[in-house]
């Protein structure tokens, strides 16, 4: 006989208190584990396919590790450099971009000219703060980063935790079916594995997503001339993982550097946007319905709350986590609501005595 509901509800609800407890107590301590679990994660279905191929689970996790390391090499040498120096030039010549921004309002509204306009106070306070924060928030940024992530530790754990869990993830999978309550093992699994359809739909193909379409922006800006392409490509494709802000932001970026870049020259202009354009047609008409899928069920505003909820709890940890469970809470309420909808409470007695005529 199991336990009573009452009872049920109590020891799970101590296990998430515990959970989030702990959670928040050891959040940079276990930030490698979580990152490298979320590794295996996305990778094991590559190595479920070179399984099928004929490959041991042992050479299929070495193949993906080798192939890993060589990316990661390759960008170190070649992407990251470039995309920091990019960035840096960014930074840098925000002020100038500002100036520039106001000479070309004053052309159309002269209202700016007057030293005591709201407007005109507004575009120097800005300017003026670009000027004396903009390159200590990026240095204080990336030192938060560096001391957060401990750099040589993460570095070097991440990859180890990986490689084991690749390895061993059918089995571990095994074991914790195994830990399940027996009685409700058929609904856990049901919803597990409902969360991880939603999470293989949403985090690996919004990666595949993001992967493309960065490649995609960096290239083309690049080829066209534009400055700081790379690392506008990339920020674009880094914020598609957030439903259209990305190509808001990405698009938005582009445009203001081009139009000071090609101010008159419109063609270039026109390409800029063309650029932004047709990689949202692709991806809002082949690669979101082919690699993401339509059901997902993570509405754009709910990933926003989640991300913003747990990163401000949790810190960097907590905006890792933050799509797992927020896929799994959806799945849950989906589940509560069909449950709700099945119940007395919700059909009332004329729902029972349809069913009973």
């Amino acid at each position: 006989m199991g336990l009573p509901v009452r009872q049920e509800m109590t020891y799970w609800g101590v296990a998430t208190v515990v959970f989030l407890i702990l959670m928040w107590a050891f959040g940079d301590v276990i930030l490698p584990f979580v990152v490298g679990g979320a590794v295996a994660y996305c990778m094991d279905p590559i190595a479920d396919m070179l399984e099928r191929w004929g490959l041991p689970r042992l050479v299929a996790t070495i193949v993906i590790s080798l192939f890993a390391l060589i990316l990661c090499i390759v960008a170190a040498l070649l992407v990251i450099p470039l995309m920091v120096e990019q960035l840096l030039g960014l930074v840098n010549i925000a002020p100038e971009l500002a100036t520039r921004l106001q000479a070309a309002l004053s052309d159309r509204f002269p209202m700016i000219d007057d030293p005591d306009s709201t407007l005109r106070q507004s575009l120097a306070s800005i300017a003026a703060f670009i000027q004396s924060k903009g390159g200590a928030v990026f240095q204080q940024v990336f030192a938060s980063a560096i001391s957060v992530l401990n750099a040589i530790v993460f570095i070097v754990v991440v990859p180890v935790v990986a490689f084991y869990l690749l390895l061993d993830w059918d089995n571990m999978m095994g074991r914790i079916d195994a830990l399940l309550p027996r009685d409700h093992a058929p609904i856990i699994r049901d919803l597990a594995y409902q969360v991880d359809r939603v999470l293989a739909s949403f985090v690996r193909g919004q990666l595949t997503v993001c992967l493309i379409l960065g490649g995609f922006y960096s290239v083309a800006l690049m080829l066209a001339g534009l400055n700081f392409g790379l690392v506008i490509g990339a920020i674009a494709g880094l914020l598609t993982f957030i439903p259209y802000v990305g190509s808001l932001v990405g698009g938005g970026l582009a445009l203001g550097i081009a139009l000071f870049q090609f101010w008159g020259d419109w063609p270039w202009i026109l390409l800029i946007a063309a650029i932004f354009f047709g990689g949202q047609m692709v991806e809002g008409n082949i690669l979101t319905p082919n690699l993401v899928g339509s059901s997902v069920g993570l509405h754009p505003v709910w990933l926003l709350f989640s991300l913003s909820a747990f990163g401000a709890m949790f810190g960097f940890v907590g905006l890792l986590v933050a799509v797992p469970v927020a896929a799994a809470i959806g799945v849950l309420t989906r589940y509560s609501v069909g449950r709700y909808t099945d119940s007395r409470l919700y059909r009332g007695l004329s729902g029972q005595a349809d069913e009973d005529a």
